[in-house]
């Protein structure tokens, strides 16, 4: 840069070499180590991404994905994981108790039963009030006889 003297100015980058340096040496700044629940260590690890069910570490022999229910509770903490609930029951259990009550599977028969009646009822008389989209053509006498005759001919000859 020109002054108005005409002598260059020396720039101080003295502050923006520190910047980038401390930005380039960040992640060595961050890495730790994490140990898992099998004994397995990870010397020296980053971070690079929090996923939904473990955590992706890049470290100086490569990049490894641990899942959550390998590490300490305390790294769950850290990165807000919590165990997922256990399964609920299946919406087929009650049969299990409709099978044990001879009375409660009766019900449950007859209720199954009437549905596929309604059902069937309903569908007998839509297509019952259905007229067909194109009326059915009969062939004229003329012409069955004509055909009949025409293979009677064919079979002779």
């Amino acid at each position: 840069m020109e002054m108005k003297s005409g002598r260059i100015r020396h720039v101080k980058y003295s502050g923006a070499t520190a910047l980038i340096l401390a930005l380039l040496f960040a992640s060595v700044a961050f890495s730790e180590d994490f140990k898992t629940t099998n004994g397995r260590v990870y010397k020296d690890a980053t971070v690079s991404r929090v996923e939904g069910d473990g955590i992706v570490l890049r470290t100086e022999r490569g990049i490894f994905k641990v899942y959550f229910t390998e590490l300490p509770q305390e790294v769950q903490e850290r990165f807000h994981w919590a165990k997922p609930e256990a399964p609920r029951e299946p919406f087929y259990s009650h049969w299990k108790t409709a099978a044990e009550d001879p009375a409660v599977l009766a019900k449950v028969i007859a209720a199954t039963a009437a549905t596929l009646a309604a059902v069937g009822l309903i569908i007998g008389h839509i297509r019952s009030r259905r007229r067909p989209t194109t009326p059915v053509r009969r062939a004229s006498r003329r012409k069955t006889v004509y055909h009949a005759r025409g293979r009677v001919d064919k079979q002779s000859g």
